[in-house]
């Protein structure tokens, strides 16, 4: 089976589509067993020879990108998709890198920690093993199709990637840069495999293959990872929402605060990791909003904002409940005054998404506070919610952003992609 099997393969009735699928998992099941096997040395190698290949087919890729592009706006894809969508010189060099990053971190595949030795001699420790097969379905983003590949290849599982349909080309251009990486390394072309099939019965199926699939990381909308939840019948890898907040608290240093809440906001907003929610002490509120509102006007922001930040602000619009719950993924922000930073961690209870919560502070005992009380995935001080990222913690790349408590939580790398299982060491022990 080929990393990107035909475009029509499979894309008849629902029963064509199951069997199919079923031929995708049959393969990648076969290949996990070899992957399991691989040496540090084959896996480097591919990913390095997908670096190489994406370098060399920039221009493949941004042309196939450019069609999908072109079909996204012409079908009225909202601004936040495009952006997501979208690809260019420096997102292909961030790819490049990602690649480079993952091939340079240790392998986590049979790493054996935590050996004791017990009262019978025998040692017991646990060694990290990969998953097995990933399902990856996924959005918009086609730089995806690469670091899921990369992650799944270096954590040593075999994956079946299914992109969305906006982004179909580009993932096509991507895929023939994984095969001719895996092709060179000599590791089977069925460790990565791209869903070819548009129908939505696939993702239907592919969620349901529990003796093919160990594991399903679902990366888009809302209503799709609502559904995954829902049907899946193998474990899934979720988050739902990046309801992000950063919280100015009286003590915090002015300059701090303008650069890491406009960062969080406008660094880039179709990405989960942006803020959407910013609370202000209200101690500072008169005299740091406007200069927020400032900068935030000439990065085009529509602010919403409480009672008490409408006094301050008269252009601010009023804030409706949805308003504080709300992932906007565009220029909009919404802003509460608050007193003190237990009203700001009750608000970030009540309406966050248990994602990326941030705190601006002098305070040393506060910041521990927030770090202890708040209950997301990453909590920051003194730093923007947009380092919530695979790539900024030197994962290399992510498969994604984690929400939940069980199996991995915030962004997934290699060890995310990882379980452990026991070992015993021996020298002839039997039990009495």
């Amino acid at each position: 089976m080929s990393v990107l099997a035909s475009r029509t393969e499979g894309a008849g009735d629902t029963g064509d589509v199951a069997a199919y699928m079923s031929r995708l998992g049959q393969a990648a099941r076969a290949a996990a067993a070899h992957m399991r096997r691989a040496p540090s040395a084959a896996k480097n190698a591919a990913l390095l020879a997908m670096a190489t290949q994406l370098d060399q087919r920039r221009a493949e890729v941004l042309a196939a990108n450019a069609r999908d592009l072109e079909r996204g706006r012409e079908s009225g894809l909202e601004a936040a998709l495009l952006d997501r969508l979208a690809l260019d010189d420096a997102r292909l060099d961030a790819m490049v890198e990602g690649l480079r990053q993952v091939t340079a971190l240790p392998d986590p595949v049979g790493e054996i920690d935590g050996l004791r030795t017990r009262p019978s001699g025998i040692q017991v420790g646990q060694m990290r093993v990969p998953l097995g097969v990933i399902g990856i379905i996924y959005e918009s983003r086609p730089n995806v199709t690469l670091e899921a590949a990369s992650l799944c290849l270096k954590s040593g599982n075999a994956a079946i990637l299914r992109g969305g349909s906006e982004a179909r080309d580009s993932n096509a251009a991507i895929a023939a840069c994984i095969a001719a990486g895996l092709a060179e390394a000599g590791l089977p072309e069925a460790a990565v495999q791209v869903v070819a099939t548009t129908d939505r019965a696939a993702v239907g199926r592919l969620i349901a293959m529990p003796e093919y699939v160990d594991v399903i990381i679902p990366r888009g909308g809302k209503s799709l990872i609502e559904r995954i939840s829902r049907e899946a019948r193998v474990p899934v890898i979720k988050h739902l929402d990046g309801v992000c907040h950063v919280y100015v608290d009286a003590t915090a240093d002015p300059e701090k605060a303008l650069a890491i809440a406009v960062n969080a906001k406008t660094q880039r907003y179709g990405t989960c990791n942006t803020m959407e929610t910013l609370l202000v002490d209200a101690p500072v509120a008169e005299t740091l909003l406007p200069r927020l509102a400032a900068a935030y006007a000439e990065h085009g922001v529509e602010l919403r904002g409480c009672e008490r930040t409408r006094a301050l602000l008269p252009d601010c619009t009023a804030a409706e409940e949805a308003d504080w719950g709300t992932e906007y993924l565009a220029p909009v922000l919404a802003i509460r005054v608050v007193d003190g930073i237990e009203a700001a961690i009750d608000h970030i209870e009540r309406y966050g998404s248990h994602h990326t919560d941030a705190i601006v502070t002098e305070h040393y005992g506060l910041a521990r506070r927030f770090l202890a009380e708040v209950d997301s995935s990453s909590v920051m001080v003194n730093a923007s919610t947009r380092f919530a990222d695979g790539f900024e913690y030197g994962l290399g790349a992510e498969i994604g952003i984690s929400t939940d408590k069980l199996h991995a939580r915030g962004p997934v790398g290699l060890e995310g992609l990882t379980t452990r299982k026991y070992v015993v060491l021996g020298d002839g022990q039997v039990r009495q």
